[in-house]
């Protein structure tokens, strides 16, 4: 089993954060949001993965490093592919093109779920789904009265469909996936001016692939400030029974309200933290109350009240925040 995991974007709607780390390898509790993906993906599909060919930009060799370090850690080996124009999800995925082969799972990057269905071995791709109230801004899949996929479409204008694409598809053929997608280049098939996975789909379906639905407990998405601070909060909600407060923690008169993940070398004094925080490791916590927020490593928080917000790296804080978004080496003083 292979995944395809395309994360060449910029990661725009996420800065300043993404000025520094890119969005993939921004930790949540601990982990870069791509190595939860992974670990999701793997829990589901039953396989083991054999590799990780990662779709990126020229982010650089200590990107390049951990990211092999993400893949060595589910026991495969990764592959680097670069897409250095954004011409489309389909483009994306066929810049990994030697890769497409054998059973593929290709899964974007600023997607985390949660799920408890198997994949059909009786079908021929899985289109991980889930029931939304506002169809008409995903793309959606129509079924019939089998559970079989009956189409595909894109941001329907009338209702269709309920069922959301949330960007996660297995494929038990991966050289016919890439096939379609070297037939959209070729023929220069574009949809909104840019190659479209979903032109490629419906094509394969069309020639009789039998697509299943894998309906999904919760979709999550770290596409933003806001969504990755409501997708931090699901996470700590769900790995709760998880031990997430390291051995090494000093505190001294405070209040830990759970779920909070809390890193190596933390200090925490006079102050209330939780629910729902993360803070990296060797940040230093005084006289403050934090909660709802991800707070990364080396960050110093004093006579602060912080709420929904997102701290990065060896930043440092003091004053009443709300819903503030601090990137790295930043201090602010209200």
């Amino acid at each position: 089993m292979k995944i395809i995991i395309p994360m060449a974007g910029l990661g725009t709607r996420m800065r300043p954060h993404t000025l520094t780390v890119k969005k993939p390898l921004i930790p949540l509790a601990g982990k870069p949001i791509v190595q939860r993906l992974v670990e999701n993906i793997s829990q589901v599909i039953g396989y083991k993965i054999d590799e990780i060919a990662f779709v990126i930009g020229r982010f650089g060799k200590e990107v390049e490093e951990e990211l092999a370090l993400i893949a060595g850690a589910v026991g495969a080996r990764s592959s680097i592919y670069y897409q250095d124009e954004a011409l489309g999800t389909g483009h994306a995925v066929w810049c990994a093109s030697q890769s497409l082969s054998g059973q593929v799972v290709v899964a974007f990057a600023d997607t985390l779920f949660y799920a408890d269905f198997v994949l059909d071995p009786n079908a021929d791709g899985t289109i991980w789904v889930q029931e939304v109230s506002n169809p008409q801004s995903f793309g959606v899949v129509t079924v019939d009265d089998n559970d079989n996929i009956t189409g595909f479409v894109e941001k329907p204008k009338t209702p269709v469909s309920n069922l959301a694409i949330i960007g996660i598809y297995y494929f038990k053929d991966g050289e016919r996936l890439q096939q379609q997608l070297q037939q959209l280049l070729n023929e220069n098939i574009r949809g909104n001016g840019e190659y479209q996975l979903t032109d490629a789909l419906e094509n394969m379906r069309s020639e009789g692939f039998r697509f299943k639905p894998g309906k999904v407990k919760e979709w999550l998405d770290c596409g933003n400030k806001e969504a990755t601070v409501f997708t931090h909060a699901r996470v700590l909600f769900n790995e709760q029974q998880k031990p997430m407060i390291h051995q090494t923690l000093s505190k001294t008169n405070t209040v830990i309200i759970q779920p909070c993940f809390i890193d190596e070398g933390v200090i925490i004094e006079d102050s209330v933290v939780g629910p729902y925080v993360s803070l990296g490791k060797n940040t230093i916590v005084r006289n403050s109350v934090v909660k709802n927020s991800i707070v990364q490593n080396n960050v110093i928080i004093e006579n602060t009240l912080l709420t929904n917000s997102m701290i990065g790296n060896h930043a440092a804080l003091k004053g009443s925040m709300n819903d503030l978004s601090l990137g790295d080496y930043n201090i602010l003083q209200l």
